[in-house]
């Protein structure tokens, strides 16, 4: 057991299985004290009591709570039972997700609001709640997971749009908290989970093969995935005192390998002091100047 997180309080949600039980237990294993979370108990590959007891087991200390995170009272539920048991909260992580794929003309409404209300509401809902008690004992840290889907993905657009919203969510609850000592974050994690390796994820990443989407390198490291125990540990070090300057940041993780996605800029900018570009002119301009460099990152249109 480690000391890194000694003394301080974590809720991850999500965490009855995959990558959300892999962080809690390596936060349960530098010496936090953990409430783990899923939806309902009895997930055949694990749940919020199971993850609990695996901490427990090993001596540390950890309380499962089962609840739907897209309501709002049902988030405050959960952040206050991090206080009722261990009288404080320090870590938030927001690792709840949704997987619903479809191609955008067969997305139901069902499909898109399942995924944006647990990953992108769920997200909010969590670190509302959280926000109040951190800003009060001016300290926390706060972690989303997003997705390399955040760029744009295929079939996807549910789960495109949620882990673009995230991103937009951590940079702006970073501004807003940093005064008070509380840094958000996010993460991109690509790690094997139930979700990743079911039929339906290789069946699509087949099809965005097919389609010419991904390179065969990307489709055959698609059923090569690292374990989810690849990823906490960059979160174990953001969670401490050390990282209290990184805050508003994407990462992105995939076994040992650890990036931090760039910051967006408006580039190769054209003016007009005076009245309005003209379609002429823009058809002149754009490919020579704004685009310099553009290469069509989906398949062109014919």
């Amino acid at each position: 057991m480690g000391e890194w997180l000694k003394g301080k309080v974590a809720v991850i949600t999500g965490s009855g299985q995959g990558i959300g039980r892999a962080i809690a237990i390596a936060m349960a294993e530098e010496g936090a004290r953990v409430v783990t979370n899923n939806r309902r108990a009895g997930n055949p590959y694990g749940d919020a009591e199971t993850t609990a007891k695996e901490i427990k087991d090993m001596g540390g200390q950890a309380v499962p709570f089962f609840g739907d995170i897209s309501k709002f009272d049902v988030a405050e539920k959960l952040i206050q039972t991090a206080v009722d048991n261990f009288s404080r909260l320090d870590i938030l992580v927001n690792n709840a997700i949704v997987y619903r794929s479809n191609p955008v003309w067969e997305m139901t409404e069902e499909d898109w609001d399942s995924c944006l209300d647990v990953s992108l509401k769920g997200s909010f809902n969590c670190t509302r709640h959280a926000c109040v008690l951190m800003k009060e004992q001016k300290w926390g840290r706060i972690l989303n997971a997003t997705s390399g889907s955040w760029l744009g993905t295929f079939e996807f657009c549910n789960y495109g749009a949620a882990k673009a919203g995230i991103v937009g969510l951590t940079r702006s609850v970073a501004r807003d908290m940093a005064r008070f000592g509380v840094t958000c974050n996010a993460y991109a994690p690509s790690a094997a989970t139930p979700d990743t390796l079911s039929e339906s994820t290789r069946a699509r990443w087949k099809r965005r093969y097919e389609a010419g989407i991904t390179t065969k390198e990307q489709y055959e490291s698609s059923f090569n995935l690292p374990a989810p125990e690849t990823v906490p540990p960059l979160l174990l070090y953001l969670c401490t005192g050390e990282a209290a300057n990184i805050n508003g940041q994407v990462f992105y993780i995939r076994g040992g390998r650890i990036a931090l996605y760039s910051e967006p800029k408006a580039e190769n900018p054209i003016v007009k002091e005076k009245g309005l570009w003209t379609v002429d002119e823009l058809v002149d301009l754009v490919p020579k100047v704004v685009l310099k460099g553009y290469k069509n990152p989906v398949r062109p249109v014919k």
